[in-house]
């Protein structure tokens, strides 16, 4: 199957959080994630109900490619059975691959995939992260609401940068997590800042 239910795609923007913040990138939103974060900034809080759903030819989408890296995101990529063969179709253009989930769902992709791992369980626990994708990670993203949200996943966190864990506030709340995060990366001096740069310039 060589086409994909696409939210949304757009060009020659930035990446604006976790590791590879500030460098160019086209993304490839996928549409639906079951997961319903009540802080989803893409719209899928309710499981995307009324949003744009448009399956696309892998084609189509090789076509529109402007950046040298391609961030896949949703929604949950990971519900895709053909997100590898969407891979593989970006990386013969010689371009890098990255993809953003959940972690709830898995299958074995590309080893040169960027695998950015956003757990939402303490959110959704019908939805946790599983086993193979803590190991896949390349790098770990908490979203910070409350504080809590280290200490929740502890037991899974690297003690020790080989693998980075960004801690990003949470944008609606940003006067209060901000500042929540500052006093956490005191407490946790291995963890880095993840603060979406493109809210804060101003671009997709």
């Amino acid at each position: 199957m060589n086409e994909i239910a696409i939210h949304e795609t757009f060009q020659n923007t930035i990446q604006g959080e976790g590791y590879w913040a500030g460098t160019p990138v086209d993304f490839i939103r996928l549409a639906g994630c079951p997961v319903r974060c009540h802080y989803c900034d893409t719209g899928y809080a309710n499981g995307g109900v009324g949003l744009p759903r448009n399956v696309r030819s892998f084609n189509e989408l090789i076509a529109e490619l402007r950046s040298p890296r391609v961030v896949i995101s949703g929604g949950e990529p990971f519900i895709y059975p053909q997100l590898p063969d969407l891979v593989q179709c970006i990386e013969a253009t010689d371009r890098t691959v990255s993809i953003e989930t959940s972690g709830s769902f898995w299958q074995a992709i590309s080893s040169s995939v960027w695998v950015t791992l956003s757990p939402k369980e303490h959110i959704s626990p019908q939805y946790p992260v599983v086993a193979q994708m803590w190991e896949r990670a390349s790098e770990i993203k908490l979203v910070i609401e409350t504080g809590l949200e280290v200490k929740y996943y502890a037991q899974y966190l690297p003690k020790k940068p080989q693998i980075p864990v960004f801690l990003q506030p949470e944008w609606t709340q940003r006067d209060y997590t901000l500042p929540l995060v500052l006093d956490l990366l005191k407490q946790y001096p291995y963890y880095r800042l993840s603060l979406q740069l493109h809210k804060y310039v101003g671009v997709d």
